[in-house]
């Protein structure tokens, strides 16, 4: 990651760190180094209380937001967003802004209202693009960590070319794999054709049915079920399902194919795999938007 900590030079502000996970704990060290203040809640050693989180003059809160709608995305927390917004309001001053991802329509009315400001970030496309390359490069080494061996020669199949099927497929053939790609739009299956790659189409059931057999790891960016039950029992039981979409896109009644191949959840995984790597990201992220703002 590109080091813009210099930039933050410009001024020194707290800032309150929400989160459930070591991107969030990391976040907060990384802020600390750079001279600010910092508080954090959701993990052990964090604040005890969240009063000072929501005190600061940047608020970040989790991304996503809320799993259930109702809820801030804490493990093992529960603290209703309605009482989280509720406490940022009532402070003596608003926060300069309060970042957080995946904001649920309703609570953008609600931050509105209250006369604070929020920004979605996970809408960011430098979020975005950052996001995906973190995620490739862990679902390599996720991938090479659970098969126990390296990846050159191995027949890949990405379904999907969104960003994280573009970098993923240019970081797979950089170690060597076969990488075919099925997409649904025939201008994805030109460009992926134009890249030296092998496309497959993705609504084509005879075209699939007859390569899905052939690969080893099959990764899935396309947070909807993509096959069939026909086609899903068509995948060879030593091949490897990695399941990186946000939703599964491995069919309901999975359970009754005999022989499906091993399936490996890995939805958010720059948090999970490369925790530092994605504090890095946020962090830069979030100077990127206070330096737009004039807030650094």
């Amino acid at each position: 990651m590109r080091n813009i900590s210099d930039a933050a030079d410009k001024k020194r502000i707290s800032f309150g760190v929400m989160g459930g996970d070591r991107r969030y704990e990391y976040l907060t060290r990384l802020l600390k180094q750079d001279g600010h203040t910092a508080y954090g809640y959701g993990w052990p050693d964090s604040e005890l209380s969240v009063d000072p989180v929501l005190n600061a003059d940047i608020i970040l809160l989790p991304a996503p937001l809320t799993r259930d709608g109702k809820n801030i995305n804490l493990s093992g927390i529960f603290l209703s967003l309605d009482d989280i917004f509720d406490k940022i309001s009532a402070r003596a001053r608003t926060p300069e802004i309060i970042l957080a991802g995946q904001i649920p329509e309703k609570y953008l009315t609600i931050a509105q209202e209250k006369g604070l400001i929020i920004q979605d970030i996970l809408k960011r496309e430098s979020m975005a693009v950052a996001n995906a390359s973190a995620t490739a490069d862990a679902a390599i080494s996720l991938t090479i960590q659970s098969m126990e061996m390296d990846l050159s020669g191995k027949r890949c199949l990405i379904l999907g070319f969104g960003r994280i099927g573009k970098l993923l497929a240019y970081k797979l053939r950089g170690v060597g794999a076969g990488v075919s790609i099925a997409a649904r739009k025939s201008e994805d299956r030109a460009w992926i054709r134009a890249y030296g790659l092998h496309a497959l189409d993705i609504l084509n059931s005879d075209e699939m049915a007859c390569e899905i057999p052939s690969f080893d790891i099959i990764y899935n960016t396309i947070p909807a079920p993509v096959l069939d039950q026909s086609l899903f029992a068509r995948i060879q039981p030593s091949c490897v399902w990695i399941e990186l979409a946000s939703r599964p896109g491995i069919p309901a009644d999975i359970k009754s194919i005999q022989s499906a191949p091993r399936i490996i959840q890995a939805a958010g995984l720059p948090g999970r795999i490369v925790p530092w790597t994605a504090a890095e990201i946020l962090r830069d992220i979030i100077y990127e938007i206070l330096r737009e703002g004039g807030a650094l």
